[in-house]
């Protein structure tokens, strides 16, 4: 038996090759593999020995050779190739332990060059990987570490199934396709084209990759099953946060935890965000963050309990001692006081995660029947210096401010989305409905006498003035939406006879 081991990360590779010389296996290595094999006291032969060449270029040329190849792609039930072997001189190649370059590593260093990172691709490495996963079996391949005590109890015991060996194939062919994936996304991110056309941003062949960082109880229901997924060399966001206490994660968790993420980080210093069902409910900036706090969670207290919260600043012990007395299921922030942290350990059942800004999404996926959805982020910025006033009266410069709250909130929220604010509060919402009207009857049931004073956002145009006129009976006072309507005229004929002002953003903000 004859065993080619070639991995940049060498995690108890020594005791796998160890257990595999103990069988009466040869090793055959290359480079720092050879020498980390070597250090640990075990006879390897180097590659070039089997091939009779020299590595070259720099190491780019060393397993690319048909002594190797033939070796890997040699059916053993086939008798012509097992004589061809023979015929050439050439071992055949039982097991096969790879993995690849740091790609993923490399351009994540800030100020990556190019040479860097092309210097960084594996090429010899993914080809002796897709050789022996595609003669599955005759060869077992293992590119994952995890795999190497139970494969070599098997290769002890006599045998590796050929399911097994099926396994290891596919999870090979994913760990290329992962590596692959990882370097086409590089090179397409560093095209300066100038083209923003659908065609140039999504290819027309186009996989994107994962790395798996956990599997929850279950999905949304019991009856799914679930797991969580990491962009690969990143460290930031929700599936990626340190748990400082609590049981857990539930995929819910994960989901809503991301929700309430967002939305805090939407806004300036000392947002909190306290989200339900993907929705925030209650949603607040101010420059104390207790009050910000506060002033969230009044804005639905019950909606609120067994809800998530997010801050986007280190939690303070004030804030901590607020939020006594109300159950949370997550929170979720960038950092915590250390007396912060304590108060929140004595709760059983919450989790309490930190967490650290992701990169900027280049894109979204949505799964539909058949396949997926494509999309860039709704994450243009916008100046409400730029908002037309459609109405005869001018929103007052406090209108003004909360409107410009009220429409950043509105983005956060599922279609038809309505937002009531006021000093920089969510007072109440409505969201999901299938009309608009519906929303802004929630958003003020919600809101009660608190919307009295209060602005309204909406996230597309008014369709009717109905809706108009349904939040001047809650006492709002101006209204941001996009307009595009047939009946803008109308609905803006609605706000004056009503005293209200309006103003038209000129972008919808649709989240379904």
């Amino acid at each position: 038996m004859r065993a080619l081991l070639s991995a940049y990360d060498r995690t108890g590779l020594a005791e796998f090759a160890t257990a595999l010389a103990g069988l009466g296996c040869e090793l055959v290595s290359t480079g720092g593999t050879l020498s980390h094999l070597r250090s640990a006291g075990l006879a390897v032969t180097q590659v070039a020995d089997v091939t009779g060449s020299p590595e070259i270029l720099d190491g780019r040329v060393k397993t690319l050779h048909p002594a190797i190849h033939g070796g890997l792609l040699a059916r053993r039930d086939v008798p012509g190739h097992v004589a061809e072997l023979k015929q050439h001189g050439i071992t055949g190649i039982d097991v096969v332990v790879n993995n690849l370059y740091p790609f993923v590593e490399t351009v994540a260093k800030p100020g990556v060059t190019l040479i860097d990172a092309l210097e960084n691709i594996d090429i010899g490495g993914p080809a002796m990987t897709r050789a022996a996963a595609k003669n599955f079996p005759s060869v077992v391949i293992v590119v994952d570490p995890a795999d190497y005590t139970e494969i070599a109890g098997l290769l002890k015991a006599g045998e590796v199934p050929l399911e097994r060996r099926r396994r290891l194939a596919a999870k090979a062919f994913q760990h290329v396709a992962l590596y692959d994936t990882a370097i086409s996304t590089y090179l397409r991110s560093g095209l300066q084209t100038g083209d923003t056309s659908p065609e140039a941003a999504f290819p027309a062949e186009w996989t994107a990759g994962w790395n798996r960082v956990a599997v929850p109880r279950y999905g949304e229901n019991p009856h799914q099953i679930a797991a969580v997924f990491a962009n690969p060399g990143e460290t930031g966001g929700i599936v990626n946060a340190r748990r400082l206490h609590g049981i857990d994660l539930s995929y819910l968790n994960y989901f809503d935890g991301d929700a309430a993420w967002n939305a805090a980080n939407a806004f300036p210093a000392n947002a909190v965000s306290i989200v339900k069902h993907a929705n925030p409910c209650g949603l607040a900036v101010d420059g104390d963050q207790a009050v910000a706090y506060r002033k969230a969670f009044e804005g639905d207290p019950v909606s609120a309990f067994g809800g998530i919260v997010g801050f986007n600043t280190v939690v303070t012990t004030e804030t901590a001692t607020a939020m006594k007395g109300v159950l949370f299921d997550v929170i979720v922030a960038p950092g915590y006081e250390p007396e912060a942290l304590e108060i929140f350990k004595r709760r059983k059942r919450t989790r309490v995660l930190e967490v650290k800004r992701a990169k900027p999404h280049s894109f979204e996926l949505r799964s539909v029947s058949g396949g997926v959805l494509a999309q860039q982020p709704d994450d243009l910025v916008e100046d409400p210096r730029t908002w037309k006033v459609a109405t005869k009266r001018a929103p007052s410069a406090r209108e003004l401010a909360d409107l410009a709250f009220a429409w950043q909130a509105c983005r956060l929220i599922h279609s038809n989305a309505i937002v009531f604010a006021k000093d920089n509060a969510l007072i109440g919402m409505g969201a999901g409905q299938p009309n608009r009207v519906n929303s802004v009857m929630l958003a003020g049931r919600a809101g009660g006498d608190a919307s009295k004073g209060s602005v309204m956002a909406s996230d597309a145009f008014f369709p009717f003035p109905d809706g108009i006129e349904s939040a001047a009976e809650y006492g709002i006072t101006a209204i941001a939406q996009p307009g595009g309507s047939v009946k803008d005229d109308e609905v803006t004929a609605a706000a004056d006879r009503l005293g209200l002002a309006m103003v038209m953003t000129g972008t919808r903000h649709f989240l379904h």
